[in-house]
């Protein structure tokens, strides 16, 4: 394992090159579009949350990961990127069309979709490839597992209107934690890319 990370850590330093940046610019457009899809979540709002309270839950979501200083830009650009594409799936799926005005779920789907093809890039220069270690362990791995639990939560809740009303409020949060979480990268960016 210490020789897998020793590697990554050679892979992205490389990857740097003689500028000190991964060539990743997420753009004030991206971090506008993140705070976008935060106000499409709230007008999705379909219920008092009052109402829903006997349906509140914990969903553990990893925020010490997220929004704490100690990610490393590579492994930053990789939590971001699985809380969106999670994101994405969460509300791409035939029982969230059910759920939610349409207009406003496909406004959001069309958000998140910039936001991932923006990180998209940064990602692949990165890691290289979809599937490598980063995106199996540490930070990246707590992300998929709080989704994870998301999905067992609407399921175990048949898909109710108040769960759907939990799971909204619960996005909405870790949204705001990524979209800090985007604003980081930009100022790391900038600040590496700065004469």
């Amino acid at each position: 394992m210490a020789c897998v990370l020793s590697l990554l850590m050679a892979l992205v330093l490389v990857s740097y090159g003689p500028g000190g940046s991964l060539g990743c610019d997420l753009s004030q457009n991206h971090v506008l579009v993140g705070r976008q899809n935060l106000r499409l979540l709230d007008q999705m709002r379909r219920l008092s949350p009052r109402f829903c309270l006997q349906d509140r839950k914990d969903f553990a979501f990893p925020q010490e990961m997220v929004e704490g200083g100690q990610l490393q830009e590579a492994q930053a650009f990789s939590v971001l990127h699985e809380m969106l594409q999670q994101t994405f799936n969460l509300f791409h799926t035939e029982r969230s069309s059910a759920a939610w005005d349409t207009t406003l779920l496909e406004q959001l789907r069309t958000g998140l979709h910039q936001q991932l093809d923006d990180l998209d890039a940064c990602l692949g220069q990165v890691m290289g490839e979809e599937d490598s270690a980063l995106g199996r362990m540490g930070p990246t791995l707590a992300v998929k597992r709080y989704f994870h639990g998301i999905h067992v939560y609407l399921k175990e809740k048949e898909y109710s209107d108040c769960a759907w009303e939990i799971v909204r409020l619960e996005i909405m949060r870790s949204l705001s934690s990524s979209t800090s979480l985007q604003e980081r990268l930009r100022m790391m960016d900038g600040d590496l890319n700065s004469p």
